[in-house]
């Protein structure tokens, strides 16, 4: 059993990321038996992952076909954005008053990580690395339950959308297109802008990068 889970852990992660990349396009119907051979495993680790996909809202079940990815509407992701605002904004002012100026040094690694892989124009790979950066921001509050709710949402709002088939904003099937790569650029660059706000305790720059922040082009 546990050998069973490790290889739908591994399955779950890759139809993750083939869903961040737009490899899994919007709309689109697969079976568990192809993604099966496509990743050399049997069909069941496949469904049990897609079943858990399915929880999340990611894929529907779809009777005797497989499982269609969810198509996302910009009011999908306005909603999405006003809820993350709601949890982070809060929760990253508090932090900004009650930090101490050289803790946020500890994060700077992860975002010069972000800029790295952004540069790359990695759809997939900048998903982690963006979420691992605010992961460990939100941590710092010393609440398990409101990072994982946060990483939850962060997650959702890294689908591809429903207008653009192929990639997060429709720039290439993989995201790796110079458009892309300055995009993701952009968006990890505001990590760095949000730790030197945060350091110097400028409240109202910090509101405003984290609410511009999660509702950007690339989703926060």
């Amino acid at each position: 059993m546990p050998e069973r889970h490790s290889v739908r852990d591994q399955v779950l992660r890759a139809l993750r990321s083939a869903l961040v990349s737009g490899e899994l396009e919007p709309g689109g119907v697969y079976s568990a038996p192809v993604l099966a051979e496509r990743f050399g495993v049997s069909a069941t680790p496949v469904r049990e992952a897609m079943q858990l996909l399915a929880r999340e809202g990611a894929v529907q079940a779809m009777p005797n076909r497989g499982f269609r990815v969810a198509e996302r509407s910009p009011r999908d992701f306005a909603e999405l954005a006003e809820v993350r605002a709601m949890i982070e904004v809060p929760v990253v002012l508090r932090l900004a008053r009650t930090v101490p100026a050289e803790r946020w040094e500890a994060l700077r690694p992860l975002a010069e990580a972000a800029v790295a892989t952004a540069a790359l124009g990695d759809r997939a790979a900048y998903a982690e690395a963006d979420r691992a950066f605010h992961r460990a921001l939100l941590e710092l509050a010393g609440n398990r339950q409101l990072a994982t709710v946060a990483d939850e949402l962060h997650r959702r709002a890294q689908w591809p959308s429903a207008a653009a088939p192929g990639s997060a904003s429709g720039l290439g099937r993989r995201g790796r297109t110079g458009g892309v790569s300055a995009e993701l650029l952009a968006d990890a660059q505001e990590h760095a802008a949000l730790l030197e706000a945060l350091a110097q305790g400028d409240l109202c720059t910090v509101e405003a990068l984290i609410r511009a922040h999660v509702a950007g082009p690339a989703r926060g």
